[in-house]
Formats: C-alpha cells, structure tokens, sequence
C-alpha cells in the first residue's frame, strides 16, 4: 500500500478509513462501549447464564449494569473475559434468551 497525505497532514496508508487508526481497522471492538457489549450479554444469556460463563460477583450477587461496568472497567481481565465471550457470541451468532426459554416449554 502507498501512503497518502490528508488535508489534516496526517500520513495513512491508501484505503484505510478516515478517522479510525491503522491499528483499529480489523478491531471488532472499535467503537463498541462496554456498555453496549455487557448489555448485549445479558440480554442475549441472562445474568444467571452469563456468571456461569465468568464466574465472576457482580454477575453472581449485585446484578446490576452499573455495578458490573464498575468492576469490569478496573480489572483488565475480568473486561478481556467479557469481551471474548462478546466476540464469540458475534462470530455463534448464539439464539437469544427468550427463543432458547420457548423451545423448552
């Protein structure tokens, strides 16, 4: 690939997308608040399913998003978990909740 000059004076290779860092192009989670990814999660599993995924206490006792994006936002390992499970949930395209519930009835 060449490089190209921007109006800003910015030096990125030819085809990468504005605004977005070489670095970030192929990066699924770009632009994805851990908001939206921990919503995502318990509204794809549950709270109960998805502490059986991360067995972690916010998942397991103070079911809350606030708490959980507390947590998840100060232990870097606990956030790469969840992040993961995101990813794999993406790439399964796992049912939802509500349509595994129904099936069982």
């Amino acid at each position: 690939m060449r490089r190209v000059k921007t109006k800003e004076g910015k030096i990125m290779e030819d085809g990468q997308k504005k605004g977005i860092p070489g670095d970030q192009i192929n990066n699924p989670l770009h632009g994805v608040k851990l908001a939206e990814i921990l919503e995502f999660l318990v509204d794809l599993y549950g709270w109960d399913m998805l502490s059986k995924h991360i067995s972690i206490n916010c998942f397991k006792n103070n079911q809350t998003i606030k708490s959980s994006l507390k947590f998840l936002r100060r232990t870097l390992w606990a956030r790469e978990q969840v992040e993961q499970l995101y990813l794999r949930s993406l790439k399964k395209k796992v049912p939802h909740v509500s349509d595994r519930l129904s099936k069982n009835k």
